[in-house]
């Protein structure tokens, strides 16, 4: 890893300022390359949309973009025709600051639903946000697209393509409302490779599915979200053959799941990451299937943050998750930095310390291993630990 985030790229700055959209807090985004970028992105599932959605998708039908404007406090989701026009208005401010056309700009929206934007504040912040733009602005970036989260969430990789150094950034956001196929997460990522439009969106899918799409909070999945990335080629060099698009691949991957272990991690009102492995699978998406199921059992969720080694809640979990497996042949275990326990053997009961698997289950990352001995497939999901801090937060999420 490498430090600069977003900007790490070579020719990408950004600027996070506080526009009043929440009290104190920044909450106005703005990340620019300074030439035409490649651009790809994933969204929601969800079938309520938000108009920042509905406008990038039109912005990035031709592949490139110049620019990315994010406001976060208020979600512009639920808010009608005012709502797309608040978000065209959006791309066309920005476009006129930074010297692109309106489409293209990726608009994104986090915050509160149904709520129209207070657009004389957000056309002053983007005003203020393009005239800071710097080559070291990532953090104050991801600072200002946060809402219940707790910590910055970014990071920078450089490898090595045709003999050249070629960069990886990222940003994201994400505490709740976080369930697979996409959640209350945006995440923005850059790179100075050179890679064409759809080959981008291929190598995006693919990280995304095997990383925020493996990520669960609480089961709900919202309206705004979505992962872009930007690619500007100012490094030179692209992934040409076969080993430079696995390598770059490969570490878009590790990018979009160091994210995706922060958003984890910072669940609303969590104090652990739990990380689930399930191998053994005769298809990967039986294993896809169950340590999902795992990781977003509030049952599970809750032993978890009582230190309680109950692992019945963790085989009840993956025998209604709907994916094949024999329950007379399930290990289970937990592991941790405090050590390695056995929890059952065949789906029967082992003799364990309990001090010991507490011991296990307080610590802050807390690893569940399934192993469904019926196959070589396998896979990894990521959740956190149910607390009353999560009902306390969104219980007055609104007011």
């Amino acid at each position: 890893m490498v430090p600069g985030g977003i900007t790490a790229p070579r020719g990408f700055r950004a600027a996070g300022v506080h526009a009043g959209l929440k009290k104190t807090k920044k909450d106005l985004a703005l990340i620019v390359s300074d030439n035409p970028a490649a651009a790809a992105a994933v969204y929601t599932t969800n079938r309520v949309q938000a108009a920042p959605l509905v406008v990038t998708r039109e912005h990035l039908a031709g592949g490139y973009a110049r620019a990315v404007v994010v406001n976060s406090g208020n979600a512009n989701a639920c808010t009608g025709e005012q709502g797309l026009r608040d978000a065209r208005f959006m791309a066309e401010i920005t476009a006129r600051e930074v010297g692109c056309r309106p489409g293209e700009v990726v608009v994104a929206s986090t915050g509160v639903i149904g709520v129209p934007l207070p657009m004389d504040k957000v056309a002053a912040g983007i005003r203020q946000a393009a005239r800071e733009l710097s080559g070291a602005g990532s953090r104050e970036a991801a600072e200002a697209i946060m809402t219940t989260d707790r910590r910055i969430k970014e990071i920078a990789v450089r490898f090595n393509l045709g003999g050249r150094e070629a960069t990886i950034g990222g940003i994201a956001k994400g505490s709740g409302m976080i369930h697979p196929q996409m959640a209350t997460m945006l995440a923005f990522l850059t790179t100075d490779a050179e890679i064409a439009p759809d080959e981008l969106k291929k190598a995006l899918v693919a990280a995304v599915d095997a990383t925020f799409n493996m990520v669960t909070v609480d089961g709900d999945t919202s309206t705004n979200d979505m992962v872009v990335i930007l690619a500007n080629g100012q490094a030179g060099v692209g992934p040409k053959e076969e080993r430079e698009r696995a390598l770059f691949a490969a570490a878009l991957e590790y990018v979009c799941r160091y994210l995706a272990r922060l958003i984890a991690r910072d669940g609303e009102g969590a104090t652990r990451l739990i990380e689930v492995e399930v191998h053994g699978a005769r298809t990967r998406e039986d294993a896809r299937t169950i340590a999902r199921a795992i990781a977003r059992s509030n049952l599970v969720k809750s032993a978890v943050h009582g230190a309680d080694a109950n692992w019945g809640r963790i085989l009840c979990a993956a025998g209604y998750s709907g994916a094949d497996l024999d329950p007379d042949k399930v290990d289970i275990f937990i592991q941790s930095p405090a050590g390695l326990e056995q929890l059952a053997a065949g789906g029967r009961p082992l003799p364990f310390s309990e001090e010991k698997a507490r011991e296990i289950l307080s610590a802050e990352e807390v690893k569940i291993l399934v192993h469904l001995n019926q196959g070589r497939a396998a896979a990894e999901a990521y959740g956190c630990d149910l607390t009353c801090e999560y009902v306390t937060i969104n219980a007055s999420y609104r007011t």
